[in-house]
């Protein structure tokens, strides 16, 4: 074997080498990169965030029907023609709603079944989060393995031209095969630089999903758990994804809004009761103050309202909150569709990807003996330099094309995982610790006072 085959060989050799990496390194894995991302990653903290803001809903709903009570005082003193006045009174009063058409019920199951929809939605943000760093995972690796296969193919034309410049030296080469060789190298130095940018943005996305810098990166394997056929898939998806679920969720939550919406065309009732401490002080001419001393009083009533006309908003109230509820029973169709849509396209792409890693795999082994064939053919005079170069140009486009399709491989069957609404961080097994909303909930459902959150805030 001539020496640039060596060279070829040896290139392939230390390629294979930083992909795999050695088993004495540790190198991040996949679950690992979703673990982090599970921690840290910014979008899902925003997401857990956002349901403890649901959860305060119910609180808020329940307190409808809980008492109020206030205090209230005032102080004056009025001074006319040397006589001084001075009164005030002190007092606390507290009412109780009593009915109110059955809207306090409804407003606090409404706002149950947000607490479920945004439950479900925060699982769904936690699959998209966990999908997007496993996407952002391969990204690195295809791109670090693109970038040195444009550094392996850059070496390979730097010697091409020293090798076409020896030639051309001695009188077995010329210009044109040295200019050549020149071209292909220049073309090849663009291209290392634009390999090395793109390695560069995936690792910043990389830091953006899994909140962590890439360090070395284990090749993974295809997802485990996929189901046998699409047709399962899709049927689990239609049990089981977030996105579906939350829409249900919130079918009941518009549907409890129209009944809340209808009671207050009914009568409500309430009872109140207060006690209060009034004063009177004068000073003037003996005679003047007799009225001065102090007065209590107490005072208990309950009152009924009977809506008669409301000038027709309550009313269009109502007609809005069905439309509302009409448009929630249609989202769960488009929900569903999407799932749908999303499950076939992930394992259609999925299959399409599988297939494609062996036919890659044969093209590169195909290429690179082309390659060896057309340089020792070169040497003994039979092909030109030119050939040589487009030989190594196939090579390189088919190592290209086969990172690029193991990387889809291992996107698209978590992808199919993530459209079955079964990427979830316990499926995963992931080495965390599981955020339970739930936990947040049952802080604050029956809370009737107190200003600071449940974490102390």
């Amino acid at each position: 074997m001539s020496l640039v085959g060596r060279r070829i060989r040896a290139a392939l050799l230390v390629s294979a080498l930083l992909v795999t990496q050695s088993p004495a390194v540790a190198a991040e894995t996949i679950t690992g990169a979703m673990a982090k991302a599970y921690n840290n990653n910014s979008t899902l903290n925003s997401a857990r965030a956002g349901v403890r803001v649901t959860d305060e809903g119910v609180p808020i709903a329940k307190s409808g029907m809980r008492p109020v009570i206030g205090a209230a005082g005032s102080l004056s003193h009025t001074s006319t023609n040397g006589t001084g006045i001075t009164t005030g009174s002190f007092g606390f009063e507290i009412s109780q709603t009593l009915f109110d058409g059955f809207q306090t019920r409804n407003n606090v199951r409404a706002a149950k079944a947000r607490v479920r929809a945004s439950n479900e939605s925060l699982r769904n943000t936690e699959q998209n989060t966990l999908f997007d760093a496993a996407s952002a995972f391969m990204d690195v690796i295809r791109d670090r393995r693109i970038a040195a296969f444009r550094e392996q193919n850059l070496d390979f034309l730097v010697e091409q031209v020293r090798a076409a410049r020896s030639r051309f030296e001695v009188g077995d080469g010329t210009r044109t095969d040295v200019a050549q060789a020149e071209a292909r190298r220049a073309e090849a130095v663009a291209q290392l630089a634009g390999a090395r940018a793109q390695a560069l943005a995936s690792a910043a996305r990389y830091r953006q999903v899994v909140g962590d810098e890439p360090g070395q990166l284990k090749m993974p394997g295809p997802a485990k758990g996929l189901p046998g056929s699409v047709g399962e898939a899709i049927a689990v998806a239609a049990r089981e994804h977030p996105a579906i679920l939350a829409t249900e969720h919130l079918v009941d939550a518009a549907g409890f809004v129209v009944k809340s919406a209808e009671g207050t065309l009914l009568p409500s009732l309430s009872a109140n009761a207060g006690v209060s401490t009034g004063f009177r002080d004068s000073t003037a001419l003996p005679g003047v103050g007799s009225q001065d001393g102090t007065s209590n009083s107490a005072t208990i009533g309950a009152t009924l309202s009977i809506p008669i006309y409301q000038g027709g908003r309550a009313a269009a109230v109502v007609r809005q909150s069905k439309e509302s509820l009409g448009q929630a029973r249609i989202e769960v169709d488009v929900s569903r569709d999407q799932v749908r849509q999303a499950v076939a396209s992930a394992w259609a792409q999925y299959l399409a990807a599988k297939e494609s890693v062996d036919a890659s795999r044969e093209v590169v082994s195909a290429a690179q003996l082309a390659l060896n064939g057309v340089i020792e053919e070169r040497n003994v005079g039979q092909r030109t330099t030119l050939d040589v170069l487009n030989a190594q140009a196939t090579v390189l486009l088919a190592q290209i094309s086969l990172a690029s399709v193991e990387r889809d491989v291992v996107v698209a069957s978590y992808a199919i995982l993530s459209a079955m609404g079964r990427l979830g961080a316990g499926r995963l097994a992931l080495a965390v610790d599981l955020y339970d909303p739930e936990e947040h909930y049952d802080a604050v459902k029956d809370k009737w006072g107190g200003l600071r959150t449940p974490d102390g805030r």
